[in-house]
């Protein structure tokens, strides 16, 4: 890891926390057994209906699917499929057959009734579920009879498998039409995974093993998670001995390097970090601001000082892991030189404090960053100040989610995306499609610069629509020269998630490529139930 100013600041940070620990009556790693792990993101929101665990990660459910573990793009593997799914020719419909003997923490038994009202009441407007849009693709779904499901789509999807991550929940249990944020589901879950909830309160969530499990019990009895959202606290914690393991931030993790009986460790991951750059904005929507701002910002510094060297440079929301779908010559060269002559040429001119005027306006725009995320506050200020060496300035605001999302509109963000990274669809199609600019349709940090670009659309759709993955890698490489040309953001990296766990003697399965979720349901954890000894 490169030492720097960040890393001297982290443990300056880490010392004084570690020399004031106390006793706070919180769990401790009991027995070889169990687990304690510390993560930054809420407890509860456990219902797939709103979109939990799209990414195949919820350990009280199964989907249809899960993925395999390895180096580049994961592979779909059965979970309550007995067998990967088949498309007719057109692609259209899809047939999964279905796990038989399988039941729910409930005692409910599993079959298709269980798959049609899962992805029915997803797709329902009544549940006003967020994640209603990512479905879209599907028409209808039937129960061919018990151990068979079909799902006929509105048009060919040949990323539909990744469809099929998300957990099904029991029928009885969206019976009842309603808002999918209202449903005890998010505090009771209900499901066929390999743990069960057993204890839920605002800082503390309890799982158990499910015994009954159809697949091998877990050796991992039981794992509490702790909610600490504050980054120092966590490494406080873990400096204390209270957790088994917790996820931080790449250069506040690095201080746990060498550490006796402590291992820190980072997965790739397609998990981007850019700023959104609202096209309503006098400033943000004029296309030489936001051309110039990409060639001036340093990337590369961004890795070394901010991430310790634990990420790679993002130009579009497309990772190298894409291959053939991803365009390597998509990139913006770092060329303040460029940048400021584009400026010039756009009419903004250097005022007498260096900060650009055109027609009286500023070159002045804010950034919102969560308040709680330390590694977006450490970006968001080497961004601004690569844009103020070439005369735009940009003022940060650390704010809560509920007071940043009001003014998505006509302030910028430093946003985190990748949320389901396991096909070039499902990564870059929502940030990119201009159908994202209705409020009904999503969420409201889809497509956040509110930037519309037909060319994008009919290429996204091109490659969405297609069977031919030669057609569907060239689109998605033209979608990327036609965004180096109108960027509606400045994408800045992609992260390597990094974590800090205690050792131990279990066997574990190896790294999987990481969405954006990247508590400790990733990271050494994502498979703990295939954990041994």
């Amino acid at each position: 890891m490169r030492v720097g100013p960040g890393t001297l600041r982290v443990l300056g940070v880490l010392s004084v926390l570690a020399a004031t620990v106390s006793a706070c009556g919180t769990p401790t790693p009991a027995d070889g057994n169990s687990l304690v792990l510390a993560d930054g993101h809420e407890l509860g929101g456990y219902n797939p209906i709103a979109g939990y665990g799209a990414a195949g990660e919820a350990k009280m459910y199964d989907g249809l699917l899960r993925l395999g573990g390895g180096t580049g793009l994961p592979t779909f593997e059965p979970a309550l499929a007995t067998a990967l799914p088949t498309a007719d020719p057109t692609a259209t419909t899809w047939t999964v057959p279905l796990r038989q003997g399988v039941t729910f923490t409930d005692g409910s038994a599993f079959d298709a009734a269980d798959v049609v009202a899962t992805y029915r009441a997803i797709l329902d407007p009544a549940s006003a579920s967020e994640a209603r849009s990512s479905f879209e693709m599907i028409d209808r779904v039937e129960a061919v009879d018990p151990a068979t499901a079909r799902f006929t789509l509105r048009y060919p999807y040949a990323a539909f498998p990744t469809k099929l991550l998300i957990g099904i929940v029991p029928s009885e249990a969206v019976a009842t039409p309603g808002p999918a944020a209202e449903s005890t589901l998010n505090t009771e879950p209900i499901g066929t995974g390999p743990y069960r909830l057993t204890a839920l309160s605002p800082d503390r969530a309890v799982f158990e093993a499910n015994e009954n499990y159809w697949g091998p019990v877990p050796q991992v009895k039981k794992l509490t998670l702790l909610y600490v959202p504050d980054d120092n606290t966590r490494a406080q914690r873990m400096a204390a001995g209270e957790l088994d393991g917790t996820n931080l931030p790449p250069l506040l993790a690095g201080t746990f390097a060498g550490r006796d009986g402590m291992t820190v460790s980072s997965n790739t991951s397609a998990d981007w970090r850019g700023v959104s750059l609202p096209s309503g904005n006098p400033v943000t929507g004029d296309p030489a601001i936001r051309r110039a701002l990409n060639l001036a910002v340093d990337r590369k510094a961004m890795i070394d000082n901010v991430l310790g060297g634990y990420g790679r440079a993002a130009y579009t929301p497309f990772p190298e892991v894409y291959g053939a779908a991803h365009n390597p010559d998509a990139v913006f060269a770092f060329d303040r030189g460029l940048a400021g002559s584009i400026l010039d040429a756009a009419g903004w001119r250097a005022g007498s404090d260096g900060i650009r005027e055109k027609d009286g306006r500023r070159a002045a725009f804010t950034i919102m960053y969560n308040s709680s995320d330390t590694l977006r506050r450490d970006i968001a200020q080497a961004f601004a100040s690569d844009a103020r060496k070439v005369g735009v300035e940009v003022n940060l605001e650390a704010l809560s989610w509920d007071r940043i999302e009001p003014r998505v509109e006509r302030d910028g963000i430093l946003l985190g995306g990748g949320d389901e990274p396991y096909d070039p669809d499902t990564q870059a199609y929502k940030t990119l499609h201009s159908s994202y600019l209705r409020p009904e349709v999503g969420s409201v940090y889809d497509n956040a610069s509110r930037h519309a670009n037909p060319a994008f659309d009919a290429l996204l759709d091109k490659a969405r629509r297609s069977t031919d993955p030669a057609e569907r890698a060239a689109a998605y490489r033209e979608v990327q020269t036609a965004y180096i040309g109108d960027p509606g953001y400045v994408f800045l990296v992609f992260l390597d998630h990094t974590y800090v766990a205690k050792d131990s003697g279990w066997t574990m399965s190896g790294p999987v490529l990481e969405p954006h979720a990247h508590g400790v349901t990733w990271g050494p954890w994502w498979s703990l139930q295939t954990w041994t000894r």
